[in-house]
């Protein structure tokens, strides 16, 4: 087996100082304390994400296409509609035919309101356990450095 020669192909000393290394570890940590509190609700947490999209789009009683809600959470086509399926399946959203016929307006039913009443506030105290290690400006810091990256 022929060694690896880091010093050549990395600017990085150690994993810990690649900003994407800890991305990916800091997040995969976080999600793992999401997807412990959506268990009990029956959500996974790609399905919360759908879940409370659909819910910000549709708030105003406006209907949104599958589409819409596949770019607001950052997801493609075909992620976003087994995700939407699975919603559907247990009875959370239901989806409509839309004026053009060619695509669905999901809405949340009366069940998915109830879970995502329950889900949202179990996510947003996870968050702040998780956060907590961080001074509130530190959050603030963070919030404003991944809408910079975001866009």
């Amino acid at each position: 087996m022929k060694k690896i020669n880091f010093r050549h192909i990395s600017q990085f000393e150690t994993p810990e100082e690649s900003p994407g290394y800890l991305l990916w570890l800091v997040s995969s940590f976080w999600r793992s304390k999401i997807e412990v509190v959506l268990k009990p609700l029956d959500l996974t947490h790609p399905q919360f994400v759908l879940l409370a999209t659909i819910a910000w789009l549709t708030k105003d009683g406006k209907s949104v296409s599958q589409a819409d809600i596949g770019r607001m959470a950052g997801l493609d086509p075909n992620t976003t509609s087994q995700i939407i399926r699975g919603l559907e399946a247990k009875k959370f959203i239901k989806r409509t035919q839309s004026v053009d016929e060619r695509s669905k307006n999901p809405t949340i039913t009366i069940l998915g309101s109830e879970q995502f009443s329950k889900a949202l506030p179990a996510v947003e105290s996870a968050d702040r356990d998780f956060f907590a290690k961080l001074k509130t400006a530190e959050v603030g810091d963070i919030v404003q450095l991944f809408q910079k990256l975001k866009r």
